[in-house]
This record gives structure tokens, sequence and C-alpha cells, in this order.
């Protein structure tokens, strides 16, 4: 009976002390595991800094670079236009349209590279260009002689940085393309606001007003190209879609539709 005893008592410490190895190597185990997730998360965070770092040395050298070859060009340009304009002036002469319009046009792509190379050197979009210029924009469009018009759908309201900076793009990529390809052609810009999204249209008729070439049809627009590729991106990037190409009746259409939450 005593030998009975000793042995259960035997036994029962075997089964603790195996219980209790257990749950030492299961709290070992956790440990381990947790200290492998820390060094992957470790990892995982240091590729991260070293591709930020990369990012950020990448962006600093586009400034450098936008800044030697773009900045003074433009500064050039801006003077001239502004020398020949008060030459104008003081001979009496009224200054030329297509002068004063590119005397504004330089300034604004001064601003607006100041503005560009602010983003390059910081990470905040929110200076860029948006739909507050468009008037401008349109402006100095029709100053260099492209008779555009702009309707407005929907409630107006603001949107967030990107989309707004995206909407604005679209709209002068695709004035750019009318007056290169199409020339003095009626263009229309439509805005849509509708619930959680935003349309952009612009439309021209692909006809020439005037000007000389006898009335000879314009160039029809490029489907494709670096304008329309980056605009392609940009509103990939939001989610969006756009349908560039031919008009039915003639001429051609930039169609955009963007996810457009309010601004909060």
């Amino acid at each position: 009976m005593r030998s009975d005893r000793a042995l259960r008592r035997f036994l029962d410490a075997g089964w603790l002390v195996s219980i209790a190895g257990m749950l030492v190597a299961g709290r070992m185990w956790q440990l381990h595991l947790r200290e492998a997730e820390q060094r992957a998360e470790e990892a995982e965070r240091t590729r991260d800094e070293v591709a930020l770092r990369k990012a950020v040395e990448e962006r600093l050298r586009i400034a450098r670079e936008l800044h030697d070859s773009l900045t003074h060009s433009i500064s050039v340009i801006h003077v001239q236009a502004g020398v020949a304009a008060h030459l104008a002036r003081k001979r009496g002469e009224e200054v030329p349209a297509a002068l004063a319009a590119i005397q504004e046009a330089s300034a604004d792509a001064s601003r607006e590279l100041r503005a560009t190379l602010g983003v390059l050197r910081a990470s905040d979009d929110s200076d860029c260009s948006g739909l507050r210029q468009l008037d401008a924009l349109i402006a100095r469009a029709q100053a260099a002689g492209l008779p555009v018009t702009v309707t407005v759908g929907g409630t107006e309201r603001q949107l967030t940085p990107d989309v707004d900076q995206a909407a604005y793009r679209i709209v002068q990529e695709a004035l750019t393309n009318v007056t290169r390809h199409a020339g003095q052609t009626c263009t229309t810009v439509h805005l849509q606001y509708g619930p959680g999204l935003l349309t952009v249209q612009v439309d021209d008729d692909g006809a020439r007003n005037g000007g000389s070439g006898g009335g000879g049809a314009p160039a029809p627009q490029p489907t494709s190209g670096m304008g329309l590729i980056g605009m392609r991106e940009r509103v990939s990037a939001l989610g969006g879609s756009l349908d560039a190409g031919p008009r039915a009746g003639g001429g051609f259409r930039v169609r955009a539709e963007l996810p457009a939450r309010a601004a909060s």
C-alpha cells in the first residue's frame, strides 16, 4: 500500500512537471513568435524608410532639374513679353492680344512652377492649381483667340485637393490639345457635380474659325500622347475613368469621371 501511494505521488508529480514544462515551452514559443514578428516589422519599417528616403532624394533631384532647366527660360519669356508690351504702349500702339496672353501665361507658369517645386521639396500638394484658377485659364485661352465657354451643373462644392487639381489639369491639357491640333475652334468646358462624382468634359467642334489656309480642315487630335497618357494616369490614380476621342458629329471630346468626396 505504501509503495502504491508513493508511485501515485510520483506519477502526479510527473504530470505536474510535464504540464509545467508544456506551459513554459508554449510561453517560450509565443515569445519566439513575437520576437520574429517584431524583427519582420522592423525590417519592413527599415525598407519603408529606405524607400521613402530614396523617393525624397528623387523628388529633390527632379526639383533641381526643373528649377535649372525651366525657371530661367520662363522668366526670360515673361520679361521679354513685358518689354515688348511696354514698348508697344510707349509707341501708342495697342498691345496685341497674343502678346498679352503670353505675358500672363508665362507669369502663371512661373507661379505654378514655384508651387510644383515647393511640392517636390515637401510632401503637400495643397498649393498646386485647382479649379479656383479655372477662370484665369479660360481667360488666357480666350485672349489667345480660342473661343471657350464654361458651364457648370449640379451643386458646386469644395473638393479634395487631389481631385481639384486633377480636374484643373484635365481642362488645361484638353485646351492645350485643342489649340495645338484644332486651332481656333469653338470649345466648351462642362463640369457636372454629382453625388460622389465630378464629371469634367471638354468638347470642340473641330471647325477652324478664320485664319489662313483657305478654311482647310484642322489636323485631327491624337487619341494618345504624353498629355493624354498623363491625364489617364492621373485619373486612374484617383480611381476614376477617362475617355478621349473623336465625336460622332465631328470634333473631339475629353471626358473624365472623378470620385469626388467633399473636402472635410
